[in-house]
């Protein structure tokens, strides 16, 4: 028997195969992202299993929420999502008590999740703090109910109006939640935040800027660079798979006349691309 051996020259290799980039672009135009993060969650599941089985062993009496929501939150990595949540917090009162004493404060986590970080925060502050968070996912805010006592939670829809009464808190923060918004969401809930603090008030939020421009493509690095706004949709907004990226001018076009404290740009180390931080304070209520 003759066995006929077929040559497959390296130059047509990049017109048989494409590249990751390409098959996400794809995948987006074709609104399978969700479906394709779900099919990720399951291989993440699978090969945790022994990491996630020792947390417990470790950590007997440490309540996480479950796998799914941890995963859409941040990774399945049990050990990672309790202690660097508890980091964050330290990391976070680190740049709140620049600008507040840290007593007597009204602080709201806008976007809560299920409760990774305002979790910890009591520990880190004073005890006549109080504490909210904040969250869409009606599954998140239920569980976060249940199991953390020292926390006042409440439901949000995808666009304002928050459940709160007019300047309520003296700081709110958004850790990565303007990274998952269009364009006419920035906008509306940037405005409710500002409502919703009191005057002098701390917004502290976390920002996808110029350390993830290497990610976006040579059309989205010309719309960024020219200080657009770039958002990537075809997914449900909200959720993990639908991304914004903020170049500085649109963050300052977005903030208007209110107090830029502090802005730190996001570096990229071992390869990752750090958020940029900006603290904002209330200037005048509009």
């Amino acid at each position: 028997m003759h066995i006929k051996l077929v040559h497959v020259s390296l130059h047509t290799q990049p017109l048989l195969i494409m590249n990751k980039y390409s098959i996400i672009s794809a995948l987006r135009r074709l609104r399978l992202m969700k479906f394709l993060d779900k099919i990720q969650y399951y291989a993440s599941y699978a090969k945790s299993y022994k990491l996630r089985r020792a947390f417990y062993i470790e950590n007997p009496n440490v309540k996480l929420p479950p796998p799914y929501f941890i995963y859409e939150t941040f990774n399945l990595n049990y050990f990672s999502f309790y202690n660097k949540s508890i980091e964050t917090a330290e990391w976070l009162v680190s740049y709140f008590r620049k600008y507040k004493e840290l007593e007597n404060l009204k602080v709201l986590d806008w976007g809560c999740g299920p409760g990774r970080v305002i979790r910890h925060l009591p520990s880190f502050m004073d005890n006549s703090c109080q504490f909210y968070g904040t969250d869409y996912n009606e599954k998140y805010i239920d569980w976060c109910i249940k199991n953390i006592s020292n926390v006042s939670f409440t439901t949000n829809k995808l666009a304002p109006p928050l459940n709160y009464k007019n300047e309520t808190f003296d700081i709110v923060y958004g850790i990565s939640i303007f990274t998952h918004l269009s364009k006419e969401m920035h906008f509306a809930w940037f405005n409710e935040l500002i409502r919703v603090l009191k005057q002098g008030g701390i917004l502290f939020l976390t920002l996808q800027g110029n350390g993830f421009r290497n990610k976006l493509t040579e059309i989205e690095k010309k719309h960024f660079d020219s200080g657009n706004l770039v958002v990537r949709s075809k997914s449900k907004e909200g959720h993990r798979t639908f991304s914004a990226f903020q170049p500085v001018s649109f963050v300052k076009k977005l903030i208007d006349t209110h107090e830029i404290l502090e802005h730190v740009p996001g570096e990229v180390k071992n390869g990752k691309p750090q958020q940029d931080v900006w603290i904002i304070r209330v200037t005048a209520q509009k």
